[in-house]
C-alpha cells in the first residue's frame, strides 16, 4: 500500500468516527449510554484521531527522503522494473520538449517528443522547498513526431508512444555517481524491456552535470521553474 493510500484510509477512518460521534450526539444516544459505554466511545474517538494524525506525521517525515524511492522497484541485480503507464500518467506532468530532425539537419540526438512526469510526492516537496528530494523520480515517455499539419496550422504533433526512460535521485543507490542520479532506458521502440540496468555515467550524468541545473533541465520545464520560484517566496 502506498503512502497516499494510507493517508486516504486514515482520513476516511477519522471522518467515519467523527460522523458517528455527531450522529450519536444528535440522536441523544450519548446521554442514554451508561457511563462506562460513553467513556469507551469517547476513548475510541480520541484514539482514532490520534492514530490518524500520528500516522500522517510519520508519512510526512518519510516523504522527506532518507535515501531511495518507494515509487520504483529493482531486481536483486540492481535492474529497475519498468513502471506502468497507468501509474505515471497520473503523476504531475511537467512538460514536453522536442528537438525534431527537421531543425537539426536530420540528425537530432533526441528527435522525439519527451513527455515528462514527476512523482506527486517529490513535486509537493519541490513546491515546499525548491529542491529535489532524495527519492525524486522523473519519467520521460518518448513519443514520435506525427503529423505536421493541423486545422490550426503547421507544426509538430505527437504520433505514437515509442520509448521510456526514467531518472531517479537516490543518494544511497547512486552514492558514487555525479549528482546521485541514476538514469534508465527501457528502449526507444516497442516492445519495451521489462527491466533496465542504469546507463553509464558518461551517457547521461556528465551531460546533465554540465548543462542542467541540479541535474534537471528545468529551463525547459516552466512547471518546475514555477514550483521552485513559489518555494522562494
Amino acid at each position: 500500500m502506498t503512502d497516499d493510500c494510507l493517508v486516504i484510509c486514515y482520513k476516511q477512518f477519522a471522518d467515519g468516527l467523527l460522523v458517528f460521534y455527531l450522529q450519536t450526539i444528535k440522536g441523544g444516544r450519548m446521554y442514554s449510554m451508561s457511563k462506562r459505554k460513553s467513556t469507551v466511545v469517547i476513548a475510541a474517538l480520541l484514539g482514532g484521531l490520534l492514530w490518524y494524525s500520528g500516522s500522517v506525521g510519520v508519512i510526512a517525515q518519510a516523504g522527506e527522503g532518507n535515501g531511495g524511492s518507494k515509487t520504483v522497484e529493482y531486481t536483486p541485480e540492481g535492474k529497475m522494473k519498468r513502471l506502468s503507464p497507468a501509474a505515471y500518467r497520473k503523476w504531475v506532468y511537467v512538460g514536453t520538449p522536442v528537438t525534431p530532425n527537421d531543425m537539426n539537419d536530420g540528425k537530432a540526438n533526441f528527435p522525439e517528443f519527451h513527455n515528462v512526469y514527476m512523482d506527486p510526492e517529490s513535486f509537493a516537496y519541490l513546491e515546499k522547498t525548491g529542491k529535489y528530494r532524495d527519492g525524486t523520480v522523473l519519467v520521460k515517455e518518448l513519443v514520435s513526431v506525427g503529423q505536421k499539419e493541423a486545422s490550426s496550422g503547421a507544426g509538430y504533433f505527437q504520433g505514437e508512444f515509442i520509448g521510456l526512460e526514467v531518472s531517479v535521485l537516490d543518494t544511497k543507490r547512486f552514492s558514487k555517481d555525479p549528482g546521485h542520479w541514476g538514469y534508465f532506458s527501457f528502449g526507444h521502440s516497442y516492445p519495451l524491456k521489462d527491466v533496465s540496468l542504469p546507463n553509464k555515467v558518461d551517457e547521461c550524468n556528465r551531460c546533465h552535470e554540465a548543462n542542467a541545473t541540479d541535474f534537471v533541465f528545468s529551463k525547459h520545464y516552466p512547471v518546475i521553474r514555477a514550483a521552485i520560484a513559489a518555494a522562494g517566496k
